[in-house]
């Protein structure tokens, strides 16, 4: 598993600031705190969607962010798969249309998966042909895991993947989300603020508090 590497620091015109340092080379690696702590803030630095004030980023041998070389790829040169917390589908596409479109975002890349594995893994068969709006929650959350791995990611973010699921699904979508994880093998920093899913799912913890890590 590539480590990555994170020591940024990020002023907002608020006078809030994360300035946050961690590294793992853990297949997943949970972010957790309290709500403004900092946490989607550190996925944006890393997906390259906001620029740090200072510091870098590195994953494996290729470098991100860093400052002092002033080295800043953006987002589609970074190979990061990116699954917001309220998915993000294209509304004007139907399933196929937004799965296909992360396939066409490998940028050369070569492919870890295929619409077809994607489709069978995450049982997205029967939903094809639908519009995200006729969707429930779980239903798209898969679909927006399933874009993400079509991309061919070195590494997947997954901000409160969990967040706008029912809770009775909540277990079956982190089913999906786990036998995904295992038959791709691609490095993850997932964000939730239930110590069930994070016990669960995560060989690694790192707790921020006001954007700092704590623990």
């Amino acid at each position: 598993m590539p480590r990555l590497e994170f020591r940024c620091r990020l002023i907002y015109e608020s006078g809030f600031h994360v300035d946050a340092a961690f590294d793992s080379d853990a297949p997943v690696t949970a972010l957790c705190g309290p709500s403004g702590s900092g946490k989607t803030s550190v996925l944006s630095m890393i997906a390259g969607l906001r620029r740090p004030d200072s510091g870098f980023i590195r994953l494996g041998d290729r470098v991100l962010f860093d400052s002092a070389a002033g080295v800043h790829l953006p987002p589609e040169r970074r190979g990061v798969g990116y699954v917001f917390q309220n998915h993000l589908l294209f509304p004007h596409l139907d399933v196929r249309g937004n799965l296909l479109y992360g396939w066409r975002r490998r940028r050369g890349r070569p492919a870890r998966a295929d619409l077809d594995k994607v489709t069978r893994v995450l049982e997205l068969g029967d939903l094809l042909g639908r519009m995200p709006a006729g969707l429930s929650g779980g239903e798209r959350q898969r679909v927006a895991l399933g874009r993400a791995l079509l991309c061919a990611p070195a590494l997947l973010l997954l901000d409160e993947p969990l967040a706008s699921v029912d809770q009775d699904l909540k277990g079956r979508v982190l089913d999906y989300i786990e036998r995904a994880l295992a038959d791709w093998s691609i490095p993850t920093l997932y964000v939730s603020h239930d110590p069930g899913e994070i016990a669960r799912i995560a060989g690694r913890v790192i707790r921020l508090d006001g954007g700092h890590v704590s623990a």
